[in-house]
């Protein structure tokens, strides 16, 4: 038998012609694998994150079916492994506490076994980044594939997007426009094939950061999810991860910091998710690239939002992709941004884009006739109420409130305000400031998407649609409003929005980049001598451990002891 290639890592189990290949060897044949896997070909992982929990993910083992074929082609031997599916829409109490556990797992799985590179397949919110931030701290050849949107949903006559459409339609019935009939019937129009969220949500705007940052082959961003280029493209991504194995250009040669400053422009222009400003930074933690919070504002103050995509404009992902997708959007960047970066096809961004082309310039604008105009991305707000930051997507948010002065009104969990939010005797306006507080990384926990609370149902039967709130936790990216978003310090950590009361003066300017409370530091002060912190959420398992190392939102929510690139050093041999 041909021992192989013994550079590879795979060599290690595969190669010996000792006991240890034997068995290595032996065990693997009980699947009906002929001699010729073993000939030290490629051996390429596919890391499947299906389940039927996660509905944004379940159709992901076809998709790894596709890749296997293209790993065949290229002469490789797939090997499909599963990892953790986290499915926003079930996991409670929030997906985002199982990120880095997933990342955490994705990890070791890629270093404890015979992988020489892997595809990463990913759909649902969380999994995108976690399997990202999985193969840039072991650091071998990896390509991502995402699932696909869903098709545009489609109720009475107008197209209708997931998530943006369960807020509007939960407003018009707590509202009296719509019956609660009619609303149960949106539900299944809203959803009508495999595929995340076809809104610019988190899963979209993850799988186009995926794209941006070199990760994903061109296009794949935004090929629906029953879309047959979608297979294609998976069996693309086989045949081309064994080429990378063979070129070993591996994530960190490929998210450098000049990729991820593209992804941060490139996310403005999409009117992308602020959940990108967490997992970006998160991503490039792992990798030792250099990211600040005040990166995401700084890098954007001169793009403009050019695509017209629900929740910020009118469009879904369908018609993006049918426009020309991320390529066409990169390509009216090209000014803008650095196309001499490498990505996954071992050719430059300038060589991908060279001949993307727009054919739908409503849903893909001009830099002369953008959707909205430069600086209009995603804000890094600072002052007494967030000394370390937060952050506000201006696309989503309502112009006139951009600049605004008000009283608190102030919750201690969402749960506490929904308790309240109907009652018709609620002592709130349009100009009251709502904040909801312990929704932060430890405070929740895990920071789920609570912020974009709805509003009393006494201002939305006058026709009010919008009002500021301020909270520590995350918003949907399929979401909107004026919403101030990962408040760091968090509430639960002894942060400024523990100290804010009810009746306080609370001052939002966005121009400004200012947000505070009037209260003079001396208040503050006796007010920080009488809090007390709350208990921890866990004394075992899992959120113990998330609770007693997770990092602030301005760093990206990782545990602490993960920071940083651990490489693919293979564990020793046990036998």
């Amino acid at each position: 038998m041909e021992q192989g290639n013994t550079r590879r890592r795979s060599a290690t189990w595969f190669g010996g012609s000792d006991k240890s290949g034997m068995i290595h060897r032996s065990w693997m044949r009980n699947q009906g694998y002929t001699d010729e896997v073993f000939d030290g070909r490629p051996v390429i992982g596919i890391a499947v994150t299906a389940s039927d929990l996660a509905p944004c993910n379940a159709h992901l083992t076809q998709v790894a079916d596709a890749v296997k074929t293209g790993v065949w082609q290229a002469g490789g031997f797939p090997l499909a492994f599963p990892a953790m599916a986290l499915g926003e829409t079930l996991l409670r109490p929030t997906a985002m506490l199982y990120r880095n556990l997933l990342a955490m797992e994705a990890e070791e799985l890629m270093r404890a076994n015979p992988m020489d590179g892997v595809v990463l397949l990913s759909g649902c919110d969380k999994t995108t980044p976690g399997l990202l931030m999985a193969a840039s701290s072991v650091d071998i050849p990896a390509l991502m594939v995402t699932g696909g949107p869903m098709l545009n949903g489609k109720f009475k006559g107008q197209d209708i997007g997931s998530g943006t459409h369960v807020w509007k339609f939960d407003e018009e019935v707590r509202a009296g426009r719509m019956t609660q009939e009619e609303c149960f019937f949106a539900e299944s129009c809203m959803s009508r094939s495999n595929g995340h969220c076809m809104t610019m949500g988190t899963a979209s705007t993850m799988a186009s950061m995926a794209e941006a940052l070199g990760m994903q082959l061109p296009y794949s961003a935004t090929w629906p999810a029953v879309d047959a280029r979608r297979y294609k493209t998976a069996t693309q991504a086989g045949q081309r991860i064994v080429k990378m194995v063979e070129e070993d250009l591996r994530p960190s040669q490929i998210m450098t910091r000049t990729a991820f400053e593209n992804a941060i422009r490139v996310n403005a222009a999409i009117g992308g998710s602020t959940n990108a400003v967490i997992h970006l930074t998160a991503i490039a933690g792992r990798l030792g690239v250099p990211l600040e919070l005040d990166d995401f504002d700084r890098l954007v103050r001169d793009i403009p939002t050019l695509v017209d995509l629900m929740p910020s404009g009118r469009f879904l992902m369908e018609d993006f992709c049918y426009a020309g997708g991320i390529p066409a959007v990169m390509a009216e960047l090209s000014s803008l941004i650095d196309t001499s970066a490498i990505t996954v096809t071992g050719a430059t961004l300038a060589q991908n884009i060279a001949d993307a082309e727009c054919y739908n310039r409503e849903v893909i604008r001009t830099l002369e006739n953008p959707l909205q105009e430069a600086g209009t991305g995603t804000a890094v707000l600072r002052g007494n109420l967030a000394p370390d930051g937060a952050v506000i997507k201006q696309s989503a948010a309502s112009v006139k409130l951009m600049t605004h002065r008000g009283p608190a009104m102030v919750f201690e969990s969402p749960e506490e305000y929904y308790a309240v939010a109907d009652d018709p005797e609620m002592p709130v306006d349009e100009n009251t400031v709502l904040v909801i507080r312990n929704c932060g990384p430890r405070g929740y926990p895990g920071m789920p998407e609570v912020s974009n609370v709805t509003l009393p149902t006494k201002l939305l039967k006058r026709g009010i649609t919008d009002m500021v709130r301020i909270c520590d936790g995350r918003m949907s990216g399929t979401a909107y409003g004026t919403v101030v978003l990962h408040v760091s310090p968090e509430a639960a950590v002894g942060g400024p929005l523990a100290l804010v009361r009810t009746g306080d003066i609370v001052s939002l300017d966005v121009p400004a980049r200012t947000i505070a409370m009037e209260v003079d530091d001396e208040e503050l002060a006796r007010r920080r001598a009488d809090w007390k912190a709350p208990a921890p959420h866990a004394t075992r398992g899992w959120v113990r451990l998330y609770g007693e190392h997770v990092l602030q939102a301005d760093q990206g929510v990782d545990l602490d002891f993960l920071v940083g690139a651990s490489g693919h050093d293979v564990p020793r041999e046990s036998h």
